[in-house]
């Protein structure tokens, strides 16, 4: 992507007024887009992204800039710009790069970007005629197709030389049903560090029934009753919860500036018995996963909760400097246009030993969360929001009737400490997080897990 001289020419440049510490990523990404709604296709956008960022280290100062000049020339001017804004004693010289080769952990198939369009096409049509046949109330559906090869090189003044390939694929269906003036959304997104091979292999009549037969379910749904309750969240995209009202509060970029309930805190209960809490990029082809993260660190299990007891953080190089702690492989961000910071990748709760049907059949009264739409934290405080997008009631151990409207609201690290019960069954889903390096792929996952009490907004007073 760039010579090794053009590299280490352009990492001296950045250090010249004092660094200690520069690095470039190169960035050269292929996307397709393609859009089917009513049946036709609206969209179809092919792309392809390359640039470079530079970013520049001194003590605690860190300076970031990036462009698409890829001449020696315009390296750099961009270099000794961002070099600009550091001062320092004395020149540190680079380290002589030593390149490594890392075999890539997620093996793709079929390389999507070599793949014919009309087989793209032709899975977003089956996945439609499954959603759109599923009954007569589904007026619309909407099939998004996606595919994207991002090809990373990252060089830095330690003399580390990393590349990487990573591929991903996504199949995205909404389904809307209406019945009168009600109208009812479902929606199903699975994705995977794979390329063409993962929609060859996926269940099309599972996940585009799926989507649609949330949407009729919810038709028929009552008000969702406001109050406190014992709440059961199903496994698979339920773990949203924990991985924006725990997750992000467990990320060096708030830990080390001590905005966040998990600070100093390494060696503490900080949630129940039943809950072990773990990232891990390492998880073979999943959504979230990658050989390499985007500092040229490998990606690693990170026990971040166990059994209970916090053990340790996802953390990043620069804010390793502020924290005294090593990287966790953890530094990501959405392209060159980023700066990388502490993100996750594949995060989820650890499985227990209950069955989903014992949960249900302990659970004398409260509310089930099918699945979890979306929703709002603040990383500070651990205070979320969340909306869900099937719910039911439970009574004398088990489900009743289809509830709409449903809203959690709660603390994370107070939710933590209130999972009494973990089933068996974990499952992940595919989402995308923002953050301040942009946004990117992962997972969130757990099996269903049941929190002894929770706050549950709703339009109708409990009963």
């Amino acid at each position: 992507m760039l010579s090794t001289a053009v590299i280490e020419d352009v990492l001296a440049a950045a250090l010249a007024t004092g660094g200690d510490f520069s690095e470039v990523f190169v960035e050269d990404r292929y996307t397709n887009n393609l859009t089917l709604q009513s049946g036709k296709m609206e969209n179809s956008l092919s792309g392809r992204d390359f640039g470079i960022g530079i970013r520049v280290f001194k003590g605690l100062q860190s300076v970031y800039t990036y462009t698409t000049d890829a001449s020696q020339e315009g390296l750099l001017k961009a270099a000794r710009n961002a070099a600009h804004a550091i001062t320092g004693d004395k020149m540190v010289q680079p380290q002589p790069l030593d390149k490594e080769i890392i075999k890539c952990a997620h093996p793709i198939e079929i390389n999507p970007k070599d793949t014919e369009k009309f087989r793209k096409m032709d899975v977003m049509k089956k996945a439609y005629e499954i959603a759109k046949n599923y009954h007569s109330s589904i007026q619309q559906v909407l099939i998004r197709y996606i595919d994207e090869e991002q090809n990373v090189l990252i060089a830095n003044s330690d003399g580390k030389f990393v590349e990487d390939k990573r591929v991903r694929s996504r199949l995205a269906i909404q389904s809307i049903a209406s019945e009168g003036s009600q109208i009812q959304p479902g929606f199903y997104g699975p994705g995977a560090h794979k390329g063409f091979e993962f929609f060859e292999n996926l269940n099309l009549e599972h996940y585009a029934r799926e989507a649609s037969r949330i949407a009729v379910t919810m038709l028929s749904a009552e008000p969702c009753p406001s109050g406190k309750f014992p709440v059961i969240i199903d496994n698979e995209f339920g773990g949203v919860i924990f991985h924006e009202a725990c997750g992000h509060g467990l990320e060096a970029t708030s830990v080390a500036k001590n905005n966040s309930v998990f600070a100093n805190r390494i060696g503490e209960k900080v949630a129940s018995d039943a809950v072990t809490y773990i990232d891990d990029g390492t998880l073979g082809n999943e959504w979230g996963s990658i050989t390499i993260d985007d500092e040229g660190e490998k990606v690693r299990k990170n026990v971040l909760i166990e059994n209970g007891i916090l053990k340790g953080y996802l953390i990043d190089k620069f804010n390793s400097r502020r924290m005294g702690m090593p990287s966790t492989g953890s530094g990501r961000r959405q392209s060159y246009r980023f700066a990388p910071t502490s993100r996750m990748t594949n995060t989820y709760i650890a499985e227990g030993k209950s069955t989903p049907e014992e949960i249900i059949a302990n659970t004398e009264h409260g509310i089930y969360a099918k699945y979890m739409g979306g929703g709002s934290v603040n990383p500070a405080t651990g205070d979320y929001n969340f909306a869900v997008m099937e719910a039911y009631t439970v009574k004398d151990g088990k489900l009743g009737r289809p509830l709409k409207g449903a809203t959690l609201i709660g603390n994370g690290a107070e939710t933590l400490k209130l999972v009494d019960l973990v089933g068996n069954n974990l499952a992940h889903g595919a989402g995308m997080c923002g953050s301040l390096s942009g946004s990117i792929p992962v997972n969130v996952g757990q099996p269903m897990v049941r929190v002894s009490e929770m706050t549950v907004g709703g339009s109708k007073e409990a009963e």
